[in-house]
This record gives C-alpha cells, sequence and structure tokens, in this order.
C-alpha cells in the first residue's frame, strides 16, 4: 500500500468513526416534549388508552362524564381509528377538539 492509498484510508476510517458517533449521538437523545407558546408542557392523551380520570385531568373542555362517554364509546366500538371519531361521542364536538389539538393521540 502506497503513501496515497494509506492517506485515503485513514481519512475515510476517521470519516466513518465520527459519523457512527453522531449517529449514536442523535440515538441516544430523548424527544423533546411539546411546549405551547406559554413555555407550558403539554400532555398528550392517548384516547385509546387513557382512563377517564386521566382524559379529565389533562384535556381541557372534558369532565369525568364526558371522559367516561369516551372510555364508553371506545369499548362499545372499539379502539378509535382517527382523533376526528372522537366527535362521534356525545358531547364532544369542534370546540372541544380545538382546545385540545396536539394533546389527542392515538
Amino acid at each position: 500500500m502506497n503513501n496515497r492509498q494509506q492517506y485515503l484510508m485513514i481519512t475515510l476510517l476517521f470519516f466513518f468513526s465520527l459519523l457512527s458517533s453522531v449517529s449514536i449521538y442523535a440515538e441516544s437523545r430523548m424527544p423533546e416534549p411539546l411546549v405551547n407558546k406559554q413555555d407550558h408542557v403539554i400532555q398528550q392523551v392517548n384516547i385509546n388508552q387513557a382512563s377517564a380520570e386521566e382524559m379529565a385531568k389533562h384535556l381541557q373542555g372534558i369532565g369525568l362524564n364526558k371522559a367516561k362517554k369516551i372510555v364508553e364509546y371506545r369499548e362499545k366500538f372499539g379502539p378509535f381509528i382517527s382523533i376526528e371519531q372522537l366527535k362521534e361521542v356525545s358531547g364532544i364536538g369542534a370546540s372541544i377538539m380545538n382546545q385540545n389539538a396536539g394533546k389527542l393521540v392515538l
């Protein structure tokens, strides 16, 4: 192996070791929590898994009674397949959906 080939080999090894260390660092970072304009952490709620108490606690405009209706709907018809399907629950309309935009997940 001549000097040029050795230089190229060392450069490539350095480059790939640098890439792998950056990749490992990026994978080790936890995702940032969602933050609204007032710098408050937004608590996301999985409507297919959350209890009525969790929904009532973290969602605006949804008290325990509406949260129980969501759970009853989920138990009767199965898991929600879209966030918009939540509007099929009695008492849940566009206003509540807008108040909780970004909080509702499947």
